[in-house]
Parts: C-alpha cells; structure tokens; sequence
C-alpha cells in the first residue's frame, strides 16, 4: 500500500497516514492504537467530509482509528483526494461535538443471559456485581464491523476483562451482549462466536426496513439499563 504522510498536521498532532484500499478507496489512518482522542480525530474528519460534499466521494466509513474513504476514480483523482482530505485534517481537528446519549435496556436474566454464570466463575466475582459493574460503565461506540449492524463498544471496565474462548459457542442472537478482551459488542445478526454472552436487548439495533439500517452512530455513547425478563419478551413484542 502506497503511504503518504507527508501532509501538516495541527501542532502536536501526529500526520495521518494515506494508505490505498484498491483503487477506489483511501484509508486516512490517525493512530495505531484504540483511544478516544484518535477516534475524536477520525469523525471530526468524517463530519468535515460530510459538509464540504466533495462530488465522487461515494461514502465514510469510520473506525477505531481510521477513515476510509470510498471515492469514484473516474470522478476524483486519488492524488486530488489525499490533498483534500490533508487539508481537512488540519481544519477539522479533533474537536468532539457533543455525543448522543443512548440508553438501551439490557436484560441480564435467563434465558437472555446465556454465559453470565461462566463469566462469573472464570472472573471470581459474583454475577449481580457483574451486571452492576456492567450497567454502571458508559460506553462508546467505536465502529460497526465484522458482520452487519455488529456494534462495536469501549471500553469494558478492567474488572471484566476476559479472554476470548478458546473454542467457539452456539450462536448467539441478534441483540446479544457480547465481551471479550477490553471490548463489548452488540450482536446486529446472529452469529457463532468466541465471545461471551452476559445479555440481550430486545431493541431491533440492525434492521434493513429501516434507514438508516442501524439504530446507533459512530461516536455515540450507550449506557446499559438492566430489565426483567418480563419487561424484555413486553418490549420485544
């Protein structure tokens, strides 16, 4: 992959890095590590890339530490791209609007708790400190990957932190908590899996009825809130 990093960038700020993706996509790369700072600097790039509505730029996708930017070559040349978007980076920053706040109900209790009790024994903590811990945390929303409407979150409190499994499980379904590592996902599809199920919300997070198909954004912050079983098979009916 080609690298241009030769643009200038705000002061003590790293150059981004222009990698290609193909032909018709540009990959602009903030850091090489998971943090908030960097990820406030790749949607600051994706909203000045919005408002300036470059024409052949065909769509954004950001991610934990990178915007790749989809683009039509026989509309816009990928040197006149790296030029445009260097010049962004260095007008939008990394300032970080304010997040939307979204709530969204968990339910923690069998049967939408499928692995709570082996978190509990791997981790040695009691499963209602689990969910405490759990529901108490604000998350945010890094980047949708993997498999559609899949959500993924961070940071998981260090308390909670486990390794993926060895062998994979059952699938989970659509909705489900899922932890591993540092991070949590929201299940979009349902889906075979190395990570463990601590619960299930009965919102539609990922639906292809509607537009825009996915229920969050990126930069979103999710708070959890614990509900009965009642209240969830209440919900998702």
């Amino acid at each position: 992959m080609p690298d241009s990093s030769s643009n200038p960038s705000l002061p003590n700020e790293p150059a981004p890095r222009f990698l290609d993706a193909g032909e018709s996509a540009l990959v602009v790369e903030f850091g090489r590590v998971v943090d908030p700072h960097i990820h406030d600097r790749v949607l600051a790039l994706d909203r000045a890339l919005l408002a300036a509505n470059i024409d052949g730029v065909i769509e954004t996708v950001p991610t934990y530490r990178s915007l790749m930017v989809h683009y039509d070559p026989r509309l816009l040349a990928r040197d006149e791209i790296v030029e445009r978007a260097g010049a962004l980076v260095d007008r939008a920053g990394s300032v970080r609007t304010a997040p939307q706040v979204r709530r969204v109900p968990v339910c923690y209790e069998p049967p939408h708790a499928e692995d709570l009790a082996e978190v509990s024994r791997e981790l040695g903590i009691d499963e209602r400190r689990i969910v405490e811990i759990h529901s108490s945390a604000r998350y945010r929303l890094y980047m949708y990957g993997f498999l559609p409407g899949y959500a993924y979150l961070g940071r998981l409190p260090k308390e909670l932190e486990i390794p993926r499994r060895a062998n994979l499980r059952s699938p989970v379904p659509t909705g489900a908590l899922i932890i591993a590592g540092e991070q949590v996902v929201i299940a979009g599809v349902p889906s075979i899996t190395g990570w463990y199920m601590l619960g299930r919300t009965p919102l539609r997070v990922f639906d292809l009825e509607r537009e825009p198909p996915s229920l969050f954004d990126a930069g979103d912050e999710i708070v959890f809130e614990p509900i009965s079983a009642a209240e969830y098979e209440r919900l998702a009916n």
